[in-house]
This record gives structure tokens, sequence and C-alpha cells, in this order.
């Protein structure tokens, strides 16, 4: 698992440029994969309370909060103080607040939201079983959980041209962008260790939620999972 603090100072580092990365580097993909997550946990009929975990530069946050029901209110949380401060020049004039915070140890008591997401996170977890039990314990009895996360295609002729982007393309395009060789190393690395959903759901399971499904976007590159409490 990643060490927080090198976490911590990596999205430091790159968070005046992590947007633009992230739309450069999925050809503007990451928009629409937000928007299909967004629609599941936006409720127009009623306001919800919402936390966002690993909100980085507030993105997710600020789409959630802009088709949820007027009332609703989205907490973001996230270890990067650079990433927050990002995110916080986007949030003016929305339900929205941003802390500083630890996926691990979340600062909220017992059912406090009905929705909670992650957006392009989990697989940053120090602790991923410890990130998961703790957004179980935090949602409401009823509520959901929405995960997006990059991942791989399973097919291996698909997966072998990406792996190739992934690891020769996509360091050389971040390393341009930011300077921060690192931090382009061990991103796209990351999203090839991350577990498949065979692996992943279970996971999910242990930590109390069910009715757990799971979609794929771009040939497996996206991967959205929708659990229940």
């Amino acid at each position: 698992m990643p060490d927080k603090e090198k976490i911590r100072e990596l999205f430091d580092d790159i968070a005046p440029q992590y947007d633009s990365f992230n739309h450069k580097s999925s050809f503007g993909a990451d928009r629409s994969w937000r928007r299909k997550a967004v629609m599941e946990i936006a409720d127009t009929d009623r306001p919800i309370e919402v936390l966002d975990v690993a909100t980085g530069t507030a993105d997710f946050a600020i789409e959630v909060a802009r088709k949820a029901a007027p009332g609703s209110h989205v907490t973001g949380i996230d270890i990067s103080e650079g990433m927050l401060q990002a995110g916080r020049d986007k949030c003016k004039g929305l339900p929205v607040e941003l802390m500083t915070a630890q996926a691990e140890s979340l600062p909220f008591t017992d059912c406090t939201f009905d929705r909670v997401c992650v957006a392009f996170g989990v697989r940053n977890f120090e602790d991923r079983m410890k990130g998961l039990s703790e957004m179980y314990r935090v949602v409401k009895k009823g509520g959901k959980l929405v995960i997006l996360e990059l991942s791989y295609p399973k097919n291996r002729l698909i997966r072998a041209f990406y792996k190739i982007y992934a690891l020769k393309i996509l360091p050389r395009i971040g390393t341009g962008m930011t300077g921060n060789a690192d931090a382009f190393s061990y991103l796209p690395a990351s999203i090839l260790k991350f577990p498949l959903p065979q692996e992943f759901m279970p996971m999910l399971n242990r930590a109390g939620f069910n009715t757990v499904r799971h979609s794929q976007f771009m040939f497996g590159v996206c991967r959205m999972y929708v659990a229940y409490k």
C-alpha cells in the first residue's frame, strides 16, 4: 500500500496541473465518467448529505452539488492541502465544504451521510480495508457508496496497448507538465496494481456493504462500483 506522507507530498506538488493532466491523459473521458457516477449519487427529489473522500481539487464534489436537489450539502476531504486549496478556488458560491482528513479515520459520527463517493482515490489509500470500513461506518442505513477508479482492460490485446500507454507515455506527459517524474512513475503503476472486480467487490462485502454492482467504461480503463448499506 502507498505511504500516506509520500502521497500527500506528491499531490501537493502536482496540484496546480492535476486537473489539466486528468483531462489530457484521458482525452476528456474523465468528465464523462464523473457524470455517470454523479447520476448514481445526486438525488434530485430531496436534499442529501454527501461525503466525497479523496476529493482532490473537488471536481467530483462540485458536479454532485450542482446536480443534487436544493438544500443538499457536499463535504469533501483529502490529505493534500495543496489539492484542497486548488479546489476551494472553484467552490465559491456552492454548498461544498472542503477539509483536511484521512480516509482511514474519518472525523464524522456514524450514519452521517446519505451518499459517500470516491473518484480515482481508493488506490491511494494507505489501508484500503480500513478506508472502506470507515466509509461504511459514516453512511446511513439504506445509503449508497459510489466509487470510480482507474483500472485496466481484461482483454489481453487491449491491455498490452494500455500498458504501453500507462507505463511509457503517461509518465512523459505528466513529467512534462509538472516536472515531477516520481509522481508520474507512481500513478500509472498504481492503476495496474489495483484489484480487478473479482477481488475488489468481495472487499466491499467484507467492509459491510451489500448489493455491490460494477460497471466498466472504455473497455475497463475506468470502473464504477456501487454498493449499499
